[in-house]
C-alpha cells in the first residue's frame, strides 16, 4: 500500500496556534508523523529482540519482513490514534503541531492511511511468515485503537495501565514469526513491557499534567492528584521488577540476563523511589522525573538487548 492521492492533497485549515486561515499541503513528512516514529523504535526493537531470542532460525528476507510489519503496523496504529484524538491534540502543546491539528492533513487522508497501512501490514505478515503473528499483531493495533484510544482514553485514568498491553505485544509478534508458536518467555517480556508502562508513561505524566488538564484527559496526575501517581509510579516498579527477574527465576535465561536485569531494575527502582518522595508540582523543576522518563526509555533497550545477548550465549 502507498500514500498515493493523499500526499498531494491540498487543505484549507485554520491553525490551532494563530487562528488564521492558511493554505497548505501535506506531503510525506506529515504521513511519516502520524506514524510516531519515536515510539515506532522502541515497538521495532522489542519486536526484534523477540525474534532474535526465539529457537531456531528464520530466513533474513522473512525476518526483515517480519518487523517491518511490526513497524507498519505500529505506524498505522498511530495514525489511527492521531486521527481519533486531532481535537484533543490541539489543546495540548507537544501534540498540537501534529499533521491534523495543525492543519497539514485532513482528516480522510489519516484515516484512509492508517486503515490502509493496518490491512497492508496484517496481510503481508501472515503471507510471509504465519496466521498466528498475523493476528498478534491485527490484535495489537485492534486493542490500541478501540480499547486504548477510543474506549479508555478519556474515560478513566487507568487507561495506561489497562491500555499498555498494546505496547507489550511486539515480542509476541516476533517469536510467533520466528517459530509459529508462543512460548513462556515472550509472555514474560510481555508483561515487563506491560508493567513497565505505568511507571514510564506516568513519569511523563507528571511535568506535562496541564496538557492533560486543558484537553480534559483524565490521565492519574490530574484526577488523582500528583501525591497518589508518584505512590503509584514506586508500586508499578515494584511489580515491574518482579515482572523483569520472572524469566531467570523461571531459568527462561541465564546470568547474562540475570545480572543486568538486576542492576538495570534497581537503578530503575532508586529513580522511581527519588520521584515518589518529592511534593514538587513545577514542571520547570522536576528533573528526577523527567530523569526517570528518559532513563525508562533505555532501559526496555537495554534490558531487551540483555535477552538477545543472553539466548545468543547459551547457544
Amino acid at each position: 500500500m502507498g500514500v498515493a492521492g493523499f500526499s498531494g492533497q491540498a487543505i484549507v485549515a485554520t491553525t490551532p496556534m494563530t487562528g488564521r486561515m492558511t493554505r497548505t499541503t501535506a506531503d510525506w513528512r506529515d504521513f511519516l508523523a502520524l506514524t510516531k516514529p519515536r515510539v515506532m523504535t522502541l515497538v521495532v526493537f522489542t519486536g526484534l529482540c523477540g525474534l532474535l531470542a526465539a529457537p531456531g532460525t528464520i530466513h533474513p528476507v522473512l525476518a526483515f519482513t517480519a518487523i517491518l510489519c511490526i513497524a507498519l503496523g505500529a505506524g498505522a496504529a498511530g495514525a489511527l490514534n492521531q486521527w481519533y484524538e486531532a481535537d484533543i491534540d490541539a489543546m495540548m502543546k507537544r501534540t498540537a503541531n501534529r499533521p491534523l491539528p495543525a492543519g497539514r492533513m485532513d482528516p480522510q487522508s489519516a484515516l484512509h492511511f492508517g486503515v490502509g497501512l493496518s490491512f497492508f501490514s496484517v496481510l503481508l505478515l501472515g503471507v510471509a511468515t504465519n496466521w498466528l503473528a498475523a493476528a498478534i499483531l491485527a490484535v495489537s493495533i485492534l486493542f490500541y485503537v478501540l480499547v486504548y484510544t477510543v474506549w479508555l482514553k478519556r474515560r478513566t485514568p487507568q487507561n495506561i495501565v489497562i491500555g499498555g498491553a498494546a505496547g507489550a505485544f511486539p515480542p509476541l509478534i516476533g517469536w510467533a514469526a520466528a517459530t509459529g508458536s508462543i512460548a513462556p518467555l515472550p509472555l514474560a517480556l510481555f508483561a515487563l513491557i506491560f508493567f513497565w508502562t505505568p511507571p514510564h508513561f506516568w513519569a511523563l505524566a507528571l511535568f506535562v499534567k496541564t496538557d492533560y488538564a486543558n484537553a480534559g484527559v483524565p490521565m492519574l496526575p490530574v484526577v488523582a492528584g500528583e501525591v497518589a501517581t508518584r505512590r503509584q509510579i514506586f508500586v508499578y516498579t515494584a511489580i515491574m521488577a518482579v515482572a523483569a527477574l520472572a524469566p531467570v527465576l523461571l531459568r527462561l535465561t541465564g546470568l547474562v540476563y540475570g545480572v543486568s536485569a538486576l542492576v538495570l531494575t534497581a537503578i530503575f527502582a532508586v529513580m522511581a523511589f527519588q520521584v515518589a518522595v518529592r511534593r514538587e508540582s513545577d514542571p520547570a523543576n522536576m528533573k528526577p522525573e523527567r530523569r526517570l522518563f528518559a532513563y525508562s526509555i533505555l532501559y526496555l533497550f537495554l534490558i531487551f538487548g540483555a535477552v538477545v545477548i543472553d539466548r545468543w550465549v547459551l547457544a
